[in-house]
């Protein structure tokens, strides 16, 4: 019987005991049991199966009245009789915060209240108990109620945890899922303070010097710094996406995708699947997107983006938008399919996201937005090479760039303006940059201390507007220097594109005019058309492009209708 694909559903028993399809990632109980670490934080990028997982290890540790073990029958973990002895042995405190997505702190407070409200009553046989005295109960039934005050609600984890401990006379297993969504939203809404204070206390009192605990998972997307959260806490394990260790247990791997393919009658689709969900660095594996191979099954194979539309990623928008020039910059070289070498930070420090690229990448890593072909050791410098996934994140930073460039001007005159520059109308294309350029200068600052935040972000646009028939290039080497834009068309019968950009210097005195003409001659006396020659490119048209504040001059060089396949001339030493 063809069982249907769990779109939405991350119980583990309503999966298993349903008429769902399963990839069984049961093994990871082995790998927290054998592990013995005390707190274990793994970050995973959103709809990678975390819930899921977490929801697993629930009903495989609790102690319940009606025995589970049947859920993990025929299952993978069922052939080591030594970890089955832990099933159904523990109390365990359950809570996800995934959900959590508010623009004020007191939302999202409220809903935090909710969660810990929630966990609470499912353990409200303890009202009854007699481990727990008058007093006690009266707190208990308040956190359910949602009247506790803040200084209950920030040690409920560890009390919940000493109340379990003491009823049950066994230590306490505790799984909180997605911790770090509220930051997210803190940092986006400017409440970071806040959720950063009571989540340290919240986690720290549940977490830190816990006698009551035998062992806690935390799932994530990041590894925050230890300083914002986790303070104190010597006891933690972190496994990220570069570690060894539960690299099997997110994401789905080319046989399961293979197999769930076959079952649906898409198999003949493996290849285009492959390059538009696969790619995710996982350890030394690459793994694929869980939550897209399921819309994909569901949808009867419709190729789209499924996962980049799960949220609003308005997180990352932002980062990219305010980023700098050497970001932007960097950026480019992966919109332009080539790899790109930095040095990640370990933690993340939400504060510095927009100062230190390094913080950046690290962040865009851990959400899935880019991903890891290999690291290696220089010194003590840890190198890391970036790539973006797979078409489907691709999609994402088109979507992104377009919308940017929408806020800022009037997007179908921006691409009429891409489309004439492409298809050689110069005086065209010069009327529409002219007339879009004011708006464009003040919200990318080419006046202030970074004037090529403009050139940069125009560079991206083009990018993902002209990527299907043109490839861009920025920055490069080419004859005797380095081009600022290069635009090759993939027919070679269209014009190539060389563009120089200038500011005025004041210094120098020059006028846009005499700006315009070194940027022309520095086109022609270094020869950037070299790369073009070598393309079988025969029409180059040469432009410099050249600003003073708000003004701007567009000029077109007098080697427009020139045959490139003639010998170069002489370069100027």
């Amino acid at each position: 019987m063809k069982r249907e694909v769990p779109i939405g559903i991350s119980d583990f028993e309503e999966i298993v005991t349903g008429k769902y399809s399963y990839i069984d990632k049961t093994m990871f109980i082995n790998g927290i049991v054998e592990a013995g670490a005390k707190v274990t934080l793994i970050p995973r990028p959103r709809r990678f199966g975390k819930t899921l997982n977490l929801s697993m290890l629930k009903y495989f540790f609790e102690k319940t009245d009606a025995s589970k073990r049947h859920l993990f029958d025929r299952l993978a973990i069922s052939n080591h009789p030594d970890i089955m002895a832990h099933q159904g042995e523990y109390p365990v405190i359950f809570m996800t915060l995934k959900d959590i997505k508010q623009d004020t702190w007191q939302a999202c407070y409220d809903d935090l209240k909710g969660v810990i409200g929630n966990e609470y009553e499912r353990h409200n046989y303890l009202l009854s108990s007699s481990a727990l005295s008058t007093a006690q109960k009266r707190t208990f039934q308040a956190i359910i109620d949602g009247n506790a005050s803040t200084a209950v609600y920030r040690r409920s984890l560890k009390d919940l945890a000493q109340y379990l401990q003491v009823h049950h006379q066994k230590k306490v297993v505790i799984l909180i899922d997605e911790y770090d969504t509220v930051i997210h939203e803190a940092y986006l809404n400017k409440f970071y303070a806040q959720a950063i204070s009571f989540m340290r206390a919240f986690l720290g009192g549940g977490l830190k010097d816990n006698s009551t605990l035998a062992l806690a998972v935390i799932t994530g997307i990041l590894r925050v710094a230890k300083e914002s959260i986790f303070s104190g806490l010597n006891n933690l394990e972190v496994c990220t996406l570069f570690d060894e260790r539960y690299a099997d247990a997110f994401g789905f791997f080319e046989a399961d995708v293979h197999s769930l393919l076959s079952t649906y009658s898409l198999a003949h689709h493996m290849d285009a699947v492959r390059t538009w969900y696969n790619g995710y660095g996982s350890g030394n594996f690459r793994v694929y997107n869980p939550w897209s191979i399921v819309q994909f099954i569901r949808q009867a194979g419709i190729f789209k983006p499924y996962w980049v539309n799960t949220s609003q990623n308005d997180l990352i928008k932002f980062l990219i938008r305010s980023s700098g020039t050497t970001f932007k910059k960097d950026f480019e070289s992966l919109l332009d399919h080539k790899p790109l070498v930095v040095n990640l930070e370990e933690n993340i420090v939400f504060s510095a996201l927009k100062q230190r690229a390094a913080a950046l990448w690290t962040f865009l890593v851990a959400s899935g937005y880019l991903t890891f072909t290999r690291w290696w050791q220089e010194g003590k410098t840890t190198l890391t090479e970036l790539v973006i996934p797979n078409i489907e994140v691709y999609a994402l930073y088109e979507t992104i760039i377009d919308e940017w460039f929408a806020d800022i001007v009037d997007f179908g005159e921006y691409q009429t303006m891409l489309q004439e520059l492409a298809a050689g109308n110069i005086q065209e294309f010069q009327e529409h940059f002219i007339a879009l350029v004011p708006p464009m200068i003040s919200s990318f600052d080419v006046s202030g201390k970074e004037p090529e935040k403009f050139y940069h972000a125009l560079v991206l646009g083009m990018l993902v507007s002209l990527e299907k028939t043109h490839e861009i290039k920025s920055n490069r080497e080419s004859g005797f220097g380095r081009y600022d834009v290069i635009i090759i068309p993939k027919n070679a019968s269209k014009p190539g594109i060389i563009i120089e950009f200038k500011k005025v210097s004041q210094l120098k005195k020059e006028s846009l005019a005499t700006a315009a003409h070194a940027a022309l001659e520095q086109i022609a006396d270094r020869d950037y058309a070299a790369e073009l020659r070598t393309r079988g490119i025969r029409k180059v048209i040469e432009l410099a492009i050249v600003f003073d504040g708000k003004r701007v001059l567009v000029q077109e060089g007098a080697y427009k209708s020139r045959d490139v396949l003639e010998p170069c001339r002489t370069v100027k030493k």
